[in-house]
């Protein structure tokens, strides 16, 4: 990454204001973002405007070497209650970075999820098991995937599309499973009770979003592109026992309560990091206890 020029939509969000961060200090940062935070580093030149027009994003990806697309609409709840405009953000605004990345002879490295899965046959899940997304937000990411592919194979665009499990880290706030550390440890250190949703055995597999960002930097910097990657940590922890861990982490007496399971969550989740780990030398670095507790003392 040394040198080069890079451009980050969603940039002033969790993941890509972690990446923008991360990279200052190697390259020449660009952000786009529709809402722009007031606080980026002087070095980082930050882009007022969406994914979807034309124009803006040309502006942004002039002389760019790589472009990190993070922007998206991050909900599935979202998804489901308004699909057209999470189409219209997740699918269309991706294929405007697509063609942008293909004029300007950019790499595109992409932030997919893995709600591409659905509700999986086994966990650990691999990347080539059966893509069979629940929601409109997993079937928008699943397009991600397929046009990131699609304009390597047809257009030679050196495309990368990460499969994020649950990212947690400073930063981050709220939000279904992916926020669900954040919204814990809010609890935790009021001592008000950590609702749980059902009976608390669903996993999930939780990454640090140091480790995701330097997921990106490999994909920025690997031969083996026109690929998917699952991004996680190959380990994965019930909803219950993480309740517990922030609760210990953050020395809290919030007791642990159980609300009703939330209409249509999957049951287990965990990444087989085979795949990034052989082709994108990927070796997740933070585990979630040391994790949780440099978030507590940061936060």
């Amino acid at each position: 990454m040394q040198g080069q020029r890079v451009l980050i939509t969603g940039g002033s969000g969790f993941i890509g204001g972690a990446l923008a961060d991360a990279l200052r200090t190697e390259a020449t940062v660009r952000v786009l973002d529709v809402t722009p935070g007031g606080d980026a580093p002087d070095d980082v030149r930050v882009i007022e405007g969406d994914i979807r027009d034309e124009q803006t994003l040309d502006e942004a990806m002039a002389g760019v070497d790589t472009v990190f697309h993070q922007a998206a609409i991050v909900s599935v709840e979202a998804s489901v209650d308004d699909p057209v405009r999470s189409h219209s953000v997740n699918v269309a605004g991706t294929l405007r970075v697509l063609e942008a990345a293909r004029r300007h002879d950019a790499r595109a490295v992409l932030a997919s999820s893995a709600a591409v899965y659905g509700d999986p046959e086994r966990v650990p899940i691999s990347e080539t098991d059966p893509l069979e997304p629940t929601s409109p937000y997993g079937l928008e990411k699943l397009a991600l995937d397929r046009y990131a592919r699609l304009y390597h194979d047809l257009y030679g665009v050196e495309t990368v599309a990460l499969r994020y499990f649950n990212v947690y880290g400073p930063g981050q706030t709220g939000g279904d499973y992916a926020g669900v550390i954040d919204a814990f440890l809010e609890r935790a250190r009021s001592d008000d009770p950590i609702r749980v949703h059902g009976d608390g055995e669903q996993t999930r597999d939780f990454v640090h979003v140091d480790d995701v960002v330097e997921a990106n930097r490999l994909a920025a910097e690997t031969d083996n592109v026109g690929a998917a990657y699952n991004v996680g940590t190959g380990e994965s922890v019930t909803i219950e026992r993480l309740a517990e861990q922030v609760r210990d982490a953050a020395d809290s007496s919030s007791p642990i309560v159980h609300t009703d399971p939330r209409e249509g969550d999957i049951r287990h989740s965990c990444a087989d990091i085979t795949r990034a780990r052989e082709r994108l030398d990927f070796a997740p670095s933070i585990d979630l206890a040391s994790g949780l507790e440099t978030l507590v003392r940061e936060r």
